[in-house]
């Protein structure tokens, strides 16, 4: 599937050109020598303390997750890719491997290095895990290899993205938005990846606003997994990072508070960004999920209206998640629209809990309170 998938423009709701040549050896993260896997600790800016998997190699320890399939954590020392870099895999920032004579990386602040790449190699694992234990599925290709993560790339880069091979996040400007490090923005990257080797939704277009709807998705029930004190799961998308308001990006609740996204389908939805049109995904699986009118959420007041005016009750999201999963492997394509996706999704809530069932009402329900009929 082409083009990167870039967190959002100006560094926010872009997408980059281009259609990406996948790498041919995401193997290298996999040698022949003896993997000796450590428990080790981190101290990650927005995750707290944390367990890690690291690699020893005689007394210096590194980045790399033998639990996950290798996956390896990276810095990319503020460097940027070039254009060939993007088109070919050629002439590629070069990045430096963390290591530490001890088992402890980083220090919870953004002045040591180590601390976003805590981070970085938690969310990794901590989606892989979501996506084995929640889904059955085997890491981001299915076949239990891991990938990279690249932390600090670039300068004042406010956006991470999956390029087909690895996930990439920025520094943020330091003033609006500190490194997009966050575990929702990790899982967000990494279920990139999980769509590329499923559906394949094409980015742009109502499957390109799937496309996003689902890393949204799957990157908030990441959060919530988790179960992080210093993280609680909600539907707010990049709130740990948003420095000034502390709000994110995007809201799943209502995504048109945010002024540009579409909350409710219309005619027009296929033409926005898809950083804007995955709305009315978002919006449909928080109200399957969570259900219309006010709540509290992860501390965090959640407010969401419907588009018909009827009242919607969630089935939760641990139904909610598996729903879409299904939809995702089993009957989406790359182009799937918005209308095929409420086929797609009342396919997969049958599957589950039966035609007719109370679960595959709530989706027909909540596709219909958001334009989608």
């Amino acid at each position: 599937m082409g083009g990167h998938h870039r967190w959002g423009p100006q560094g926010r709701h872009a997408e980059s050109p281009g259609d990406v040549r996948r790498r041919a050896c995401r193997g290298v993260l996999r040698t022949e020598e003896q993997i000796v896997t450590v428990e080790g600790e981190g101290q990650g800016i927005y995750s707290g303390t944390v367990p890690i998997h690291v690699t020893s190699s005689g007394s210096t320890f590194v980045l790399t997750d033998p639990q996950h399939g290798n996956g390896t954590t990276v810095d990319a020392q503020n460097k940027t890719d070039s254009v060939l870099c993007t088109l070919l895999g050629l002439l590629c920032a070069s990045s430096k491997a963390y290591a530490s004579d001890d088992t402890s990386f980083g220090d919870g602040t953004n002045g040591n290095r180590e601390s976003a790449a805590v981070d970085a190699h938690y969310g990794a694992a901590t989606t892989w895990n979501y996506f084995k234990q929640v889904h059955g599925r085997d890491g981001i290709f299915g076949d239990g290899t891991g990938t990279q993560s690249r932390v600090h790339y670039g300068s004042n880069y406010v956006n991470a993205f999956w390029d087909g091979e690895k996930m990439t996040y920025g520094d943020g400007d330091g003033t609006n938005y500190g490194p997009l490090v966050s575990l929702d923005v990790a899982g967000h990257e990494m279920t990139h990846g999980v769509t590329e080797h499923t559906a394949g939704l094409t980015y742009s277009g109502e499957s390109g606003g799937l496309n996003e709807a689902t890393s949204d998705i799957f990157g908030t029930l990441v959060e919530f997994h988790a179960a992080n004190a210093a993280d609680p799961g909600d539907y707010f998308i990049g709130e740990q990072f948003d420095l000034a308001k502390g709000e994110g990006l995007r809201r799943m609740d209502d995504p048109a508070q945010d002024g540009s996204s579409h909350s409710c389908w219309s005619s027009s939805t296929k033409n926005v960004d898809v950083h804007y049109s995955s709305g009315v995904g978002n919006h449909f699986f928080y109200l399957l999920a969570e259900g219309s009118g006010h709540k509290s959420i992860g501390g965090r007041a959640h407010t969401s209206p419907t588009c018909d005016g009827s009242n919607i009750a969630g089935i939760g999201r641990d139904k909610a998640g598996k729903i879409w999963f299904r939809a995702l492997d089993v009957y989406m394509t790359s182009g799937t629209t918005y209308a095929q996706a409420r086929t797609a999704t009342l396919n997969a809530a049958a599957d589950l809990y039966g035609a007719g069932s109370a679960e595959q009402g709530a989706v027909a329900a909540a596709w219909t309170a958001v334009n989608v009929n």
